[in-house]
């Protein structure tokens, strides 16, 4: 039981960092251009250096909402991990961890929604550039999606014995 719960606090820790890495590095899309590779992510345009992201106006509105949403799961990741270390020495046994796994059940969701609107919005556009395709930030965000899912099932179904 003890390897499970420091199996599952492990692979929490890497969601975090990972939602931290795909949230604030600018490598969501990738694309080539004569000056070389260009890369944008939620907050810059990079190519040799880092400008603001030029967004037209109707598609701001989307950008704002991903930004929001990725720094939502974020923080609700990290209060779950709060959360689970405190219930892990304040619950008796035999109880679940349900408010953890409540709270990141509400950081898968806004994962999902946050990739899901940049990748309706924002997938192929690289101002500048031919060739687009997803970089790696872009990808570390559905692979935290899907950590996240399975921690917080894991959560749900985990009793402390």
């Amino acid at each position: 039981m003890l390897v499970l719960l420091a199996g599952i606090f492990v692979v929490h820790i890497a969601t975090v960092i990972m939602l931290f890495v795909s949230t604030i590095a600018n490598v969501w899309m990738v694309g080539s251009s004569n000056y070389g590779k260009v890369s944008t992510g939620l907050w810059l345009l990079c190519n040799n250096t880092c400008e603001q992201l030029p967004v037209s106006s109707r598609d701001e509105a989307s950008l704002k909402a991903v930004q929001a949403f990725m720094i939502l799961s974020i923080i609700f990741s990290v209060i779950a991990l709060v959360m689970f270390i405190v219930q892990l020495f304040t619950l008796e046994k035999g109880k679940r961890f349900y408010i953890t796994g409540a709270i990141m059940l509400v950081c898968w969701m806004c994962i999902l929604i946050g990739v899901s609107i940049y990748t309706a919005r924002f997938t192929g556009r690289v101002p500048g550039s031919t060739n687009p395709y997803h970089g790696y930030c872009f990808i570390l965000a559905w692979i935290c999606f899907c950590f996240s899912f399975i921690i917080s099932i894991l959560y749900l179904v985990l009793r402390k014995k």
